[in-house]
């Protein structure tokens, strides 16, 4: 469960945009062009909203679950569905779930999120974000962490065609950890009309975090071979990952299908991790309120 929370955060991971003056149709066309640019909608609403407020109702199917990257030996789908508020005063809120193709139960997690996000800068090119999670488990496991408070700082260009985003989750309840992740990202405008877009935006994702690794070794004791156990905290790189998406919007809706490959890190006594894959489908709807 401790790797799932990291892909959890991961997915849930907060991103920036660039906020503009525009009429309440330029408003919604640019914001529907950038939603599913990020695994997570919440920033680019709050980024591009005018006095306004919105609901957005999206669900992503993966057909391949690894968590952090790692195959642990079950073939399944997940499926996930979440509902966003999104306020122009920079205020948000998320209720989202998981479902686990072969899992029991087969939905795992209801994850509630709160938060604040803000532009700032002359032009308005640098973002932070503040928020906070809170996970309900379906399973009945010792699951050791239970809230997260996340820090996200980000910057784009001007022509929001280049940005990066680093962020900082603390995870506690019943142990406590912390992660730090970076994504950066190039889009590409492959058609563009009034209502509708298409483009490409290739992404670079990349998470390290504390872990505990427990550690053997092997003493003689009055003649006897006896083996101790020691348990140490270290911070490493998790893993990495290249998501290569192709996203269509089209007036309320928007569409993204995409191809992600992991690379994870072989941290402690892990050895001969085989890069992953999986493709990715999403669908939203934006309701202005």
């Amino acid at each position: 469960m401790k790797k799932y929370l990291v892909l959890l955060l991961w997915l849930s991971g907060l991103f920036f945009a660039q906020a503009q003056e525009l009429t309440k149709e330029k408003e919604i066309d640019d914001l529907i062009d950038e939603l599913f640019m990020e695994d997570e909608v919440i920033n680019e609403l709050t980024a591009s909203l005018n006095k306004s407020q919105f609901l957005y109702i999206s669900t992503t199917y993966n057909s391949d679950t690894y968590f952090s990257g790692r195959d642990i030996g079950i073939d399944q789908y997940n499926i996930t569905p979440q509902i966003t508020y999104a306020h122009s005063s920079g205020i948000f809120a998320s209720l989202s779930g998981i479902y686990y193709s072969e899992f029991v139960p087969k939905w795992d997690v209801t994850t509630a999120t709160v938060g604040f996000s803000k532009n700032i800068g002359a032009n308005k090119l640098f973002k932070y974000s503040v928020s906070y999670s809170k996970y309900f488990y379906a399973n009945d496991l010792n699951n050791i962490y239970s809230n997260t408070l996340n820090l996200g700082f980000g910057v784009r260009n001007k022509k929001r065609t280049l940005g990066t985003q680093l962020s900082g989750s603390y995870l506690f309840g019943e142990e406590q950890s912390f992660e730090i992740a970076s994504r950066s990202f190039v889009d590409f405008n492959l058609l563009k009309t009034k209502k509708t877009s298409l483009k490409f935006k290739p992404q670079l994702n990349i998470i390290a975090g504390k872990q505990t690794i427990e550690l053997a070794r092997i003493v003689s004791q009055n003649g006897q071979l006896i083996t101790q156990y020691s348990e140490n905290d270290v911070f490493d790189l998790i893993n990495t990952q290249i998501n290569l998406p192709l996203l269509f919007s089209t007036n309320s809706f928007d569409f993204e299908a995409g191809y992600n490959i992991n690379f994870p890190n072989a941290i402690g006594d892990e050895s001969n991790l085989k890069n992953t894959g999986f493709f990715n489908f999403s669908v939203g709807y934006l309701i202005d309120l």
